[in-house]
């Protein structure tokens, strides 16, 4: 569907990409990752035709449907509604409904039948491209992921223009996925949408037919939505032909290669460098010496570039939290309001111990910030009471932590301004500890990268230790590294942490309780966040139903005797036995055979990566790729089988409960 062929692109004097070569195929589902400012959104532009390629082509085949989500919207007109907005994603869809509807009205008043005639063909033909476009389900599809992505029903009246930019991209996300693109664009779909509307998002993204690019740093969309893996770094793009799992190891295997090949490189230049400084000056060795000069111009062009993410440092040490209380923070009846007349938080209730690991979840706009504030000391609640513990130091990050670094500080001013009468040593060993090197220091905090500055904001924190972290969105501008290291940093921390984030995966492996925010106030759930989605997921709010519950509806018997309903139930059961046994064994088997695959990669690996004077590189190599695509053909089988078996099995079971 698309070919990147030998794409190289320039922005002033820097290269982003360099001599980049893929392909896309129709109905693949692509994940974008690699480090920020790497050149990921510029492979978008390009498809979308609003940067050109200074070298190479973009070859998009079959002129596909492109659903894009553009990144700085502008109102049409003041007075159109959410609902307008967000119907006009079909182009030319708005403009062919009021052809239809001027030309009834036309026809309605004219007296020329052969002019009557004419407006009636127009109107059939109008009709059946309106029906190929989807049409006449348009409103319900929108009204669908509007609700989705968070709206309220009454909103749908309300003028676009009256959004704040984060609610006018869950609109035009909205629009986009309701037109159905054959091929849809994401660019971090996940930096402007709260918890619940991921969920959302995934569940439609997981039906989606068309071919789906997703760029993300969210592993949750990343692991549940794509299989091929396409990596921007180091000025190239490099395609996996498997899903992030498989991305995260083979890289790996890739950069031991790469880094062996980079040190031979570097050895060969030293010695040429070293044989054209010795022996230019002589005339017996000039010409020798300028041959070198050759060579050494030659590896120049085709200097072996280490990618970003494996020069970067991944430093965040947290050091050991002082002494505190039990109970760290105290709610009591406690009500926030910004205007005197709503209350954002009301009648709120709860109470944080010493230890816990709290993530805060809920649609944008219900207090999950303020309540951070409150926790913080930031903000006062209107009325109630919010109470500290004791020897309780708090540590607030907030969302716009990057933005309360003036960009002209350095690095080394920002840490001492954080610690006032700190010495020298004290200031460059804990820089140090978070990854700031001697070359590091003097930087500007204007030329960070999104992780140096969390590392530099959690540095400031940190030197003066608070007992209780509250972290509002702190993995907002990490990449999937940086993330991790976060991670782990949090799970090895004795303190006690209360959390907002939009990642799931993050708050998966971090938080041991949530807290959720809805409409109706507050609750509290004890176990992690898959305890909370299982708690959560059959209620009301979720009204998606899956194909297996209607399907299982359509056929449920009623009105039945209880022998009857036996028989029904019996009856049930067998008419699925035959296909679930099947899908079973399938199951089975790919399973038995990606565990020897997933072994013999490992001696492979094992043997590339300490090899001995027998080793035959080429024939083991060879071997390895013949095994990754053996591992990636029974990987697929095996998740449709596995699929497949999960709908059927739920089948049989609404089936037999309905009976």
């Amino acid at each position: 569907m698309i070919e990147f062929r030998d794409i190289s692109v320039r922005y002033g004097i820097t290269e982003v990409l360099g001599s980049v070569s893929f392909r896309v195929n129709q109905g693949e589902r692509v994940g974008i990752v690699g480090p920020n400012g790497g050149g990921k959104s510029t492979l978008f532009r390009l498809i979308m035709g609003e940067t050109e390629a200074d070298k190479g082509q973009v070859i998009i085949e079959e002129s596909p449907r492109i659903g894009y989500i553009r990144q700085h919207l502008i109102p049409d007109n003041e007075t159109e509604t959410l609902l307008e907005y967000a119907l006009r994603g079909i182009p030319g869809l708005f403009e062919m409904e009021r052809e239809i509807h001027t030309l009834e009205r036309a026809v309605r008043a004219s007296e020329d039948e052969g002019e009557r005639n004419q407006m009636l063909r127009r109107i059939g033909t109008l009709q059946s491209s309106f029906e190929h476009l989807g049409g006449y389900e348009i409103e319900a599809r929108v009204k669908a992921s509007l609700g989705g992505l968070g709206f309220a029903t009454e909103a749908f009246e309300r003028p676009f223009a009256s959004f704040s930019g984060g609610w006018q991209m869950r609109a035009e996300l909205s629009r986009v996925l309701a037109s159905k693109p054959d091929l849809l664009l994401l660019d971090e779909p996940s930096n402007y949408l709260d918890l619940p509307a991921i969920d959302w998002l995934q569940r439609f993204l997981r039906v989606y037919e068309g071919t789906l690019m997703l760029i993300s740093h969210d592993r949750y969309l990343l692991r549940t939505l794509t299989y091929i893996t396409v990596e921007v770094d180091a000025n190239t793009a490099t395609r996996y032909n498997g899903n992030l799992e498989y991305y995260l190891r083979e890289r790996e295997v890739r950069y031991v290669n790469l880094l062996a090949a980079k040190e031979n490189q570097d050895k060969r230049k030293e010695q040429l460098e070293r044989f054209v400084e010795r022996f230019r000056a002589k005339a017996t060795k000039a010409t020798q010496a300028q041959s070198r000069v050759k060579m050494l111009e030659k590896l120049e062009k085709e200097e072996i570039i280490l990618p970003k993410r494996s020069l970067a440092a991944s430093h965040l040490r947290i050091p050991e939290p002082p002494h505190s209380g039990s109970e760290v923070y105290r709610a009591e009846n406690l009500y926030f309001s910004y205007d005197g007349v709503h209350n954002t938080l009301f009648n709120v209730d709860l109470s944080i111990a010493k230890g816990d690991k709290v993530a805060i979840v809920g649609y944008n706009g219900m207090g999950k910030t303020t309540l951070l504030r409150i926790m913080a000391g930031t903000r006062q609640p209107t009325r109630g009471v919010s109470t500290l513990g004791h020897k309780v130091v708090p540590g607030y990050l907030s969302q716009e932590f990057s933005e309360t670094i003036s960009p002209e500080i350095t690095v080394y001013e920002c840490a001492k301004r954080s610690a006032a009468g700190a010495t020298d040593k004290f200031l460059r060993s804990n820089l140090a500890g978070f990854g700031f090197g001697a070359d590091d220091i003097h930087k500007q905090a204007g030329v960070l990268s999104g992780g140096e500055k969390i590392r530099l904001a959690f540095l400031r924190l940190f030197l003066n230790p608070p007992n209780f972290m509250l972290l509002d969105e702190p993995t907002t501008h990490l990449d999937l590294e940086g993330r991790d290291t976060l991670e782990q940093a949090l799970r090895d921390y004795s303190g006690t942490v209360c959390l907002v984030s939009h990642d799931i995966e993050f708050v998966r492996n971090t938080a041991t309780s949530i807290i959720e925010i809805t409409p109706q106030g507050i609750r509290r759930f004890p176990g992690g966040y898959d305890y909370y989605r299982e708690k959560t997921g059959g209620e009301p709010a979720q009204t998606l139903q899956g194909p297996a519950t209607e399907s299982a509806n359509k056929n449920a018997p009623s009105g039945l005797s209880s022998k009857e309903l036996r028989q029904a139930r019996a009856k049930e059961r067998a008419r699925w036995q035959p296909r679930i046994r099947e899908l079973k064994r399938k199951v089975e088997r790919a399973e038995k055979r990606i565990t020897q695959l997933e072994s013999e990669l490992e001696k492979l690996s094992e043997t590339l990566f300490n090899p001995t004077p027998e080793t035959d590189f080429a024939k083991t190599n060879q071997r390895l790729r013949a095994v990754q695509d053996q591992l990636e053909g029974h990987t697929k089988d095996w998740e449709r089988d596995a699929e497949e078996l999960e709908e059927v099995l739920k089948c049989e079971s609404a089936g037999v409960a309905d009976a």
